[in-house]
């Protein structure tokens, strides 16, 4: 049986959390640009997000069902949140809440989202969005020094007008940089399947 790479044998797999933040109407786009780079994406919301951007959004762009309840009816044996886990290539987050966050760097799966973050061995990378007196603190860059501690993948938030009518740190990457790091985690984490 010959073996190849993830690249020669099918298009990247990627998993995107979206997470109850304004930036949410991001994440469509993101999905958007996403399918245009030929990947395979599968959504998972939280239900948090849902109040920002819907279901129907997500699966019309991404032409897959979307994850938001962790006890939905399932075709599958397989719990929706391990088979997510396992299909992905690499997990992004976008936008990341600082709850999230918090959760992930603590090892909480009470969710579909977080419990599929804590069952992907696939590269994770999150992409935060918040308020800046949320950014700046120290629970919040605790959590940060943890995850990357771990290797997870963090790509730095802007500077600029927030949704509550601030000025300063803490909107979402631009999607450029957010899909860099996505595409660096791919060279790097090759993954081997069997043809």
């Amino acid at each position: 049986m010959k073996r190849q790479t993830q690249k020669e044998s099918r298009p990247a797999r990627i998993v995107l959390g979206v997470t109850g933040s304004i930036a949410a109407y991001k994440a469509a786009e993101l999905v958007r640009l996403m399918v245009g780079r030929k990947w395979e994406v599968s959504v998972v919301m939280t239900k948090a997000a849902t109040r920002f951007v819907g279901e129907v959004t997500f699966r019309t762009l991404s032409r897959r069902p979307v994850a938001i309840d962790m006890f939905a009816e399932q075709e599958a044996w397989q719990p929706e949140h391990i088979a997510l886990a396992d299909w992905a290539d690499a997990m992004l987050i976008a936008p990341c809440t600082a709850n999230v966050m918090a959760k992930i760097a603590c090892g909480i799966a009470d969710d579909v989202l977080t419990a599929v973050a804590l069952a992907s061995r696939a590269p994770l990378v999150l992409a935060p969005a918040m308020n800046e007196g949320m950014w700046d603190n120290a629970a919040t860059q605790a959590n940060l020094a943890v995850l990357r501690g771990r290797g997870v993948g963090i790509v730095d938030v802007g500077t600029g007008d927030l949704a509550c009518g601030y000025l300063g740190k803490g909107r979402m990457a631009a999607l450029d940089a957010i899909l860099g790091a996505v595409e660096a985690r791919l060279r790097t984490t090759e993954r081997v399947v069997e043809a």
